[in-house]
């Protein structure tokens, strides 16, 4: 896919003409990243708004502690960076969790596109709201929620941007009902998502996999969610 055709796919840039994307594309240079590259942190000057092409983005803090605490997890069509959550997003570093192809607009010539098209400004408000609510959403599980109730937010979560519908059952007992998700975490990463560590996480996913809304079948093969067992158990 070139670039104009992915850029005419994206959630902000959607209804822009062919004129106007050709227009924000000599802006917006698009870039291979290797996984565990370091894309943005705090101390980076240069403002900003990047976009996920291919591949997945962990947005993380750090405690006082000086441990990570993930704050969301982005698929392809997502964007990051200086986009104005400064109460949710502050301080924040980003790195890749796969290779991936991220797209970048310097920060102030978005905002002068979004001058020239006010439409545009209004889906970026839009994006950024809902940005808004998932962070703090996120949060607020993290700062009430048990464990158990905060690993199974996430895998929802992660379920609703990772999750392939499938009708084949393999690795997924021969049921029907499973979602593959289609990004490659650990414990270790899904711990500090979570606030815990990777022996707890470790201990709770296998109670999951007994309860039959997991499974994952061997050390780096793809987890398989049950959504309808996973959010019975998320009601009760």
């Amino acid at each position: 896919m070139n670039k104009l055709k992915y850029l005419s796919r994206m959630e902000l840039f959607r209804g822009l003409s062919m004129e106007e994307l050709e227009n924000v594309g000599e802006d917006v240079p698009v870039e291979p990243v290797a996984k565990g590259t370091l894309i943005t942190s705090p101390h980076h000057t240069k403002r900003f708004i990047y976009l996920v092409k291919t591949g997945s983005v962990r947005l993380y803090t750090l405690t006082d502690q000086g441990k990570e605490f993930t704050i969301d997890v982005l698929a392809p069509g997502h964007m990051f960076g200086d986009v104005g959550l400064a109460s949710a997003e502050a301080n924040t570093f980003a790195v890749t969790l796969e290779d991936s192809i991220i797209c970048k607009i310097d920060y102030d010539r978005l905002m002068q596109i979004i001058r020239e098209k006010p439409d545009l400004g209004v889906r970026y408000i839009e994006i950024l709201s809902a940005r808004l609510r998932e962070v703090e959403e996120l949060l607020e599980h993290m700062a009430f929620s048990s464990l158990r109730r905060r690993l199974l937010f996430l895998l929802q979560k992660l379920s609703d941007k990772f999750g392939v519908e499938s009708d084949k059952t393999d690795g997924a007992r021969g049921e029907t009902g499973w979602r593959k998700l289609d990004v490659e975490l650990t414990h270790q990463e899904l711990a500090t998502m979570t606030g815990s560590i990777r022996e707890t996480v470790t201990e709770m996913m296998n109670r999951f996999s007994a309860e039959g809304i997991l499974e994952k079948t061997g050390h780096r093969k793809p987890i398989w969610i049950h959504k309808e067992r996973l959010n019975a158990a998320l009601r009760e």
